[in-house]
Order: C-alpha cells, then sequence, then structure tokens
C-alpha cells in the first residue's frame, strides 16, 4: 500500500488505485505509440469508437469500410460495445437498392456522464456535467478563498462530487483542468497559486471520488477542446490569458508535452529583447508581464481611453516576438488565443499577427491564422471532457 503524504496528512491509497495507476499509464501510452500485437483489440475498438464519434450514425458496413477493419471484427467489436452501452443502434438506413436495409449505429451519446474541472481561475472553482456529445447536463462552482493545498484538493474533490449527484446514467470519468505544471500521470508538479508541488491531484481526487480521473494543464486542456471543434487545425497553439499566461501546442493532432511537461509555456520568456546580449533574465521582462489580465487591465485603466489602442497594440507585438520562433519551429498554421473578449479580440490579435508574418518566412506562413477562442468560458471545461473521452475511450 502506498501512502501520498500531504502537510503531515497522509491519504491512503489501495492496491486497488495502484493497480488503477498502472492501467493508465499502460492505456495512454497506448494512445502515444503505434500498437502492438497484444494491443490489436484494443486498437480495433478505438478505431470503431473513433469512426462513430467522427461520422456517426452510420452503418456496421460503413465502419468496416472507414477502418480498414474486416466486417466480422466490426460486428464483435460493436456486439462487445453495446454490452458496455457505449454503442446503440438506431433503425435503419433507407435505400432504393436490393437487399435488407442497413442497421445504423453510433455512440450512445446519453448513456454516460463526464464529470469535468476547471481550476484556472484564481477567485473560483467551476465544474460541469456533459453527456457523450458534449452538451451540459449540469455546471456548478464554488468561491476559492483562503483554500490552499490539501484544502484547495479537497474542495475541487466536494466540488466533483456535487455534479456527480446531479446525474443519474453511469460517469465515465472525472477530467480536471489545473494551472501548473503537470505530469503525464497527474501530478502537479508546481502551481503556485493554488499551493501544490509535487500534488498526486489524480490520485487523491480519485480516491476522494471513486471516479476514474484523469488531470492536465488548463491551456493543455484548452488546446484539445479547440482542436475538438469543427474544422480546426491538426498544428496549433493556444495561448490562455488570465490570472497568468499559459499555452498549449498540438502538432500533426497531438498533444506536445514536452520533455518536463511543459512544453508552449512561454509566459515566462523575456520579450523585453532591447536590453542588449548581457541583460539577466528579469521577471519585469517576460511575455506575461505583458499579458496577464491583471497587468494588462492595470495598464489600460493607467492609459485612460485614449491609450488603450496603444496598450493593447504593444502587448500584442509583444505576444507575436515571442510566437514568431515557435511558429517558425512547428510550422504552424493556427494561433488560438483565449482569454477576456473585450482585451484579445481586434486590437491585440491583429497586433500580433502583424509582428509574426513580419519575422517569419511568407512562403510558409502566409496562411496561419491568429484568432480569438469562441468557446467562451466553457472552454478548459470542454476540453476536460475531450480529456477524459481520449483517456478512456481513445476518442478525440
Amino acid at each position: 500500500m502506498t501512502k501520498v503524504t500531504h502537510d503531515s496528512t497522509q491519504f491512503e491509497l489501495s492496491p486497488v488505485d495502484e493497480a488503477s495507476r498502472a492501467a493508465r499509464a499502460a492505456r495512454r501510452n497506448r494512445l502515444r505509440t503505434k500498437s502492438l500485437p497484444g494491443d490489436s483489440r484494443w486498437h480495433n475498438r478505438t478505431l470503431v469508437l473513433q469512426t462513430l464519434y467522427r461520422q456517426g450514425p452510420i452503418s456496421r458496413a460503413d465502419v468496416a469500410r472507414a477502418t480498414k477493419l474486416t466486417k466480422a471484427t466490426v460486428s464483435d467489436l460493436v456486439s462487445g460495445l453495446m454490452v458496455e452501452r457505449l454503442v446503440r443502434t438506431l433503425g435503419t438506413q433507407e435505400s432504393s437498392g436490393p437487399g435488407k436495409p442497413a442497421v445504423l449505429i453510433d455512440i450512445a451519446r446519453q448513456s454516460h456522464a463526464v464529470v469535468c474541472l476547471d481550476l484556472s481561475d484564481h477567485r473560483i472553482l467551476r465544474g460541469a456535467v456533459f453527456d457523450l456529445s458534449g452538451g451540459i447536463l449540469h455546471s456548478s462552482e464554488v468561491p476559492l478563498t483562503t483554500e490552499r493545498g490539501r484544502e484547495a484538493t479537497e474542495l475541487a474533490a466536494r466540488l466533483a462530487n456535487q455534479l456527480a449527484s446531479h446525474t443519474t446514467v453511469p460517469i465515465l470519468g472525472l477530467g480536471v483542468g489545473t494551472p501548473g505544471v503537470v505530469d503525464d500521470l497527474g501530478t502537479v508538479r508546481t502551481a503556485p497559486n493554488l499551493g501544490w508541488k509535487d500534488e498526486p491531484l489524480e490520485d487523491l481526487l480519485e480516491e476522494l471520488t471513486g471516479i476514474p480521473t484523469v488531470v492536465a494543464n488548463d491551456a493543455n486542456a484548452a488546446a484539445l477542446a479547440e482542436h475538438s471543434a469543427d474544422e480546426a487545425s491538426d498544428d496549433l497553439m493556444l495561448i490562455a490569458i488570465g490570472h497568468g499566461l499559459g499555452s498549449g501546442i498540438i502538432v500533426d493532432g497531438q498533444l506536445v508535452p514536452g520533455s518536463r511537461f511543459a512544453a508552449g509555456e512561454i509566459g515566462q520568456v523575456m520579450v523585453g529583447t532591447d536590453l542588449g546580449l548581457d541583460a539577466p533574465y528579469s521577471r519585469d521582462q517576460v511575455l506575461e508581464h505583458w499579458l496577464s489580465v491583471p497587468n494588462l487591465t492595470a495598464a489600460l485603466a493607467a492609459a485612460g481611453e485614449q491609450g488603450r489602442e496603444a496598450v493593447l497594440r504593444e502587448a500584442g507585438q509583444r505576444l507575436g516576438v515571442a510566437l514568431a520562433p515557435v511558429v517558425g519551429a512547428l510550422n504552424l498554421t493556427e494561433v488560438v488565443i483565449a482569454g477576456p473578449e473585450e482585451l484579445v479580440q481586434g486590437t491585440l490579435t491583429d497586433a500580433a499577427l502583424e509582428i509574426v508574418r513580419r519575422r517569419t518566412m511568407p512562403d510558409s506562413h502566409d496562411t496561419l491564422t491568429i484568432r480569438s477562442s469562441s468557446q467562451g468560458r466553457d472552454l478548459v471545461l470542454r476540453g476536460a471532457a475531450a480529456l477524459v473521452l481520449q483517456d478512456r475511450l481513445g476518442v478525440s
């Protein structure tokens, strides 16, 4: 039995939890790598679910054609998924040709619920319950005042349990988007605003709620939400502007975590480059100094209405300076900025795009778009739901 110690309080993790942790690690490794012979059934099951999630309702024959699996394999997998209540039949397909009409099948989108938490706001913790089609069934929030460390973890668990009590269908999982650096098993290596350092948040929430849990950085979750939207690019970067500044990167349709789980964290990159080659690292010259909501709001208040455009334009230009080498190195096609609409739409976004285009090769980046997110305050929650679908079903 493993004991996780936090602030002199010990949370007991049962052997079942250790087995669950090992299973999560194996499942996530399969999601990142090519399938091995022993993973073939899981891989084929994921192909079927992904096809139905994206294209359903369709017939079994259509699934076989789309996945290049045999009809017998598809039929066997669909039968098992029906037993799990993840797939259902929807009647027959209209046909003018000979033979029996095909039976349509689809993901059973109302058969399970996903509980999601957004811990990114420094004032409140937000949560929602989604069905598998992304519809919100219930939402709630609790104020975040002095809770730090263990108290913040327990507050998040209470919100998750309260949300779970509002659904009568099986819960597929709990998805959490949190500030800070988060490793691939849901340990928050550091999140100063919540008082977490090496906090095994995923394990603790799973223990305190009894729900299979997946935890990720809030900006990475937001990037997944944008990637899940219709017509989204497979090569994009999400910039989340809030109390701080975070970002997530998706390349070739896959989230890029980085060697130490901090890929895309450009908020602490110095962009005050006019200080010369010998200038030391300075927090007053990092991108977050110009782009975080508190700093940007204070600068706008000091500048007044006449200076508003100049402040937003400078913030956008500083963002463009930081983005240009990233866009150039990864050949991204899209950058999405998430934050208060009154700050990020228009001048700031336009200025960032202008600088990036000036500082990158036109032939490689002439179609680059920089836009604000259209998903509003539910962006991280929707990303948390995407985390669960990917982790539990292999669906994205």
